[in-house]
């Protein structure tokens, strides 16, 4: 067994280390093989504390990551890690962005263009309303919708985006392979086919209370904004929309009666700032999205060139100013203004801000 990812599975697994930790271990001793199988003392000048190393050496004195592996793959399960081209860019920009992805289905490079929509799973007939005619909107409009898949608005804007022949995307607080609640399955089973099951949790893991908070920043990583239907005082869709705004994504709120237990939260964040929501158009319109299917399209219609090619050859994950690029591929500083842009419409190049570029690599990529 020689993948890697094997050992930042096995990393997933053990009690303590989450992104920070794990960081630490890959900077201290360069590779997640190297990690796992170093002794207590070195672990020790790593950084990870007793307990920690504990739990590390337990396991990995009881458990077989060859069987780890072979579960994974029977159950068609995917898996990420920093170092794949294809995570998610959006989501690996965030303060800690999960080490590794367990995926059911088929992350895109058109999934770029999501947005989330989240709320209380006690909604009433207006906030159903709402969300099924938010995620129908988004969804006809070429836009991912991504949300938690639990129940009431959650479960209700998956299926509206389906319905609407759109993709949608579903972070569990599980497990990759326990759905919950039971009763959504068949959704999952669905979005499935038009999307993707996204966990951070081994396959495995119960649906507790505590993992769901932490998958909430999930949600909003991979989304250009945070859409609240519904939302209760102590709604656990606050807590979404609190990591979009440290995320620098927008936050819209569906307004409601003052006196309804429901609309308490999404109130509450219309007065703090966030978008009040009127009409699903708005989303498009604030957020630019008008033209998804346009781009979608442009990166079939519009052929790549030598010239192209150049330029995607010298760019990589890493941001690139254009001047540096402009003197890698000594070209003029015209031409390669103008094809980045051209390349940014066809989803192969992004600007990530002042004048910097980076690299959108598909899997199956001619120029990978």
């Amino acid at each position: 067994m020689d993948d890697s990812r094997l050992y930042w599975i096995a990393f997933s697994l053990v009690k303590g280390i989450g992104a920070v930790r794990f960081k630490a271990l890959l900077d201290y001793f360069g590779q997640a093989e190297i990690a796992w199988q170093a002794p207590p003392e070195a672990l020790r000048r790593a950084g990870l504390s007793d307990k920690i190393v504990s739990n590390l050496v337990n396991l990995r004195s009881s458990v077989s990551l060859e069987k780890i592996w072979d579960k994974v793959q029977s159950q068609g399960i995917t898996v990420l890690t920093w170092e794949d081209e294809t995570y998610p860019h959006r989501l690996k920009e965030i303060d800690q962005p999960p080490p590794v992805l367990y995926l059911r289905g088929e992350l895109r490079l058109e999934d770029e263009w999501s947005v989330a929509i989240v709320g209380t799973r006690r909604m009433t007939a207006y906030g159903r309303q709402a969300a099924e005619d938010i995620a129908e909107t988004l969804a006809r409009s070429g836009v991912t919708v991504v949300s938690g898949l639990a129940r009431g608005v959650d479960g209700v804007a998956h299926q509206a985006a389906l319905n609407a022949g759109g993709r949608t995307l579903a972070v569990l607080g599980s497990g990759i392979d326990r759905i919950y609640p039971p009763e959504n399955r068949r959704l999952a089973e669905q979005i499935i086919t038009q999307g993707c099951l996204i966990s951070d949790y081994a396959p495995g893991t119960p649906p507790e209370a505590s993992n769901f908070p932490p998958r909430n920043r999930i949600i909003s990583g991979l989304s250009m904004a945070v859409i609240v239907v519904e939302a209760g005082s102590n709604s656990g869709a606050l807590i979404t929309a609190s990591f979009a705004a440290d995320q620098g994504r927008e936050v819209f709120a569906l307004p409601g009666k003052i006196t309804a237990p429901q609309s308490q939260g999404t109130n509450r964040l219309i007065q703090d700032g966030a978008y009040l929501l009127s009409d699903p158009r708005e989303i498009l319109e604030i957020l630019d999205l008008a033209m998804v299917t346009e781009h979608r399209a442009a990166r079939v219609v519009l052929p790549g060139d030598a010239v192209e090619a150049q330029l995607f050859e010298v760019l990589s994950h890493e941001p690139l100013h254009v001047d540096e690029i402009r003197a890698r591929t000594d070209m003029p500083i015209e031409k390669v203004t103008a094809t980045l842009a051209l390349m940014e419409l066809k989803g192969m190049v992004r600007q990530v801000g002042g004048m910097n570029y980076v690299a959108v690599r598909e899997v199956g990529s001619p120029y990978e």
